[in-house]
């Protein structure tokens, strides 16, 4: 039997898949498990858009995009941010010339590994994660994307692997967006979530590079990450567990990265609180990020967080405030941050992808807990997050010259 991940809430669970997923164009899609849908309305079309050259990654880029319209009727106000199954995923492989196939886009649905794979024994991957956001006009605005693109190209350098070159990236969340155009929310009620990986599928024994990766593309409408939404998130640092070394990985976005963290986030929210903030692993003083968020701090005009240096990733979120927090007038630092100066700030951020911005109401340090504004979002958090996602949204004119329209 094929098992695929269905979700309940925020918590995903394995459910059993009888047989592939029909496409749109077959015929309508069976419910999520976990979100009412009273209605399936669609229509394919193709879209004659011009291609861009591609390097060296030895695959063509498409020239016409298939694209679903009409929106899913979907329970947007409780969407939460959990796997919704959509319809189709990309899906490019690479072989031991180091050249990517074309790509094509399949139904979403479970993909066979060899149980000799890198990424099963060895961990060699890599994942990304950007969002796609609809505008009150119907069309659908990305953000950023050639900048997860180059992330994943040096990520990719780091762990060993060839990666999709920035056009080929680009043009694959294009498709993958607009073949998935009726899950993306209505402006206001959520975002579609783009989740990219790259993988070492070829069979090893020893351990060695794999000789042959796959690059996929799946997307999944979701809202907001922390249950909180913009609304305060209560931290605890963790002063025994650590999220990354120096000369490690955690200047990118490996898998690895991210189930090293479970052990100590489980323990927290336990506790009741929203995550961990870890600290350094050789002085164990200085701040580094969030289980999967940067972390900023407010002291009057000035905002400081983590400089990348080797054990924290470089978020691209994180990379955007910065400009946006500049442009407002704010001087901004990344340097060495103390956990002194974290308990003495006036406020206190998180920045991701998931969550765009989220302002942290508390902060428990040896058993010392510290509130910042009342348990309220701070004017800072509220002032960056708000002129973040109106940019991100269309709502306002993109002066940075981030987003990418798709029609």
């Amino acid at each position: 039997m094929e098992y695929g991940v269905a979700s309940h809430g925020a918590v995903l669970a394995v459910a059993p898949l009888a047989r592939r997923r029909p496409t749109p164009s077959l015929s309508p899609l069976p419910p999520s498990p976990s979100i009412p849908i009273q209605k399936r309305l669609y229509s394919i079309t193709s879209l004659p858009l011009k291609a861009e050259p591609v390097g060296r990654c030895g695959a063509s880029l498409a020239s016409n995009y298939t694209q679903t319209s009409e929106i899913v009727d979907l329970d947007w106000e409780n969407l939460g941010f959990g796997l919704v199954q959509t319809d189709y995923m990309y899906i490019a492989k690479c072989g031991p010339d180091g050249n990517f196939s074309a790509g094509e886009m399949v139904p979403f649905g479970p993909i066979a590994l060899n149980p000799s794979s890198g990424v099963l024994n060895y961990g060699q991957g890599l994942f990304e994660g950007l969002k796609a956001y609809r505008k009150t006009d119907g069309s659908i605005l990305l953000f950023r994307p050639e900048e997860n693109a180059l992330r994943m190209r040096t990520g990719a350098e780091r762990m060993c692997m060839p990666a999709p070159s920035v056009e080929q990236f680009v043009d694959a969340v294009k498709q993958t967006v607009l073949a998935n155009k009726r899950w993306v929310p209505p402006t206001g009620k959520g975002s579609l979530y783009i989740r990219p990986l790259l993988m070492g599928s070829g069979a090893v024994l020893g351990l060695a590079p794999a000789p042959e990766y796959t690059f996929i593309i799946f997307v999944s409408p979701v809202g907001n990450y922390f249950k909180e939404g913009l609304a305060p998130i209560n931290l605890i640092v963790e002063d025994k567990f650590h999220r990354a070394t120096p000369g490690g990985t955690g200047c990118v976005k490996t898998i690895g990265n991210y189930a090293s963290v479970l052990m100590a986030q489980k323990i927290a929210k336990e506790k009741g609180y929203s995550d961990v903030l870890y600290l350094d692993a050789v002085h164990k003083k200085y701040l580094e990020e969030v289980s999967s968020c940067n972390i900023f701090v407010v002291k009057g005009n000035v905002i400081s967080t983590p400089a990348i240096k080797g054990t924290i990733l470089p978020g691209i979120t994180r990379k955007s405030i910065i400009d946006v927090a500049l442009s407002k007038g704010f001087q901004v630092e990344e340097r060495l941050v103390s956990v002194d100066e974290l308990l003495d700030a006036d406020e206190v951020f998180c920045t991701g992808t998931a969550v765009v911005v989220s302002p942290v109401g508390s902060i428990t340090y040896q058993g010392k807990s510290v509130q910042y504004g009342h348990q309220g979002v701070g004017v800072v958090s509220q002032q960056l997050y708000t002129a973040l996602t109106s940019l991100q949204m269309g709502q306002t004119e993109d002066w940075m010259g981030w987003t990418m329209q798709l029609n």
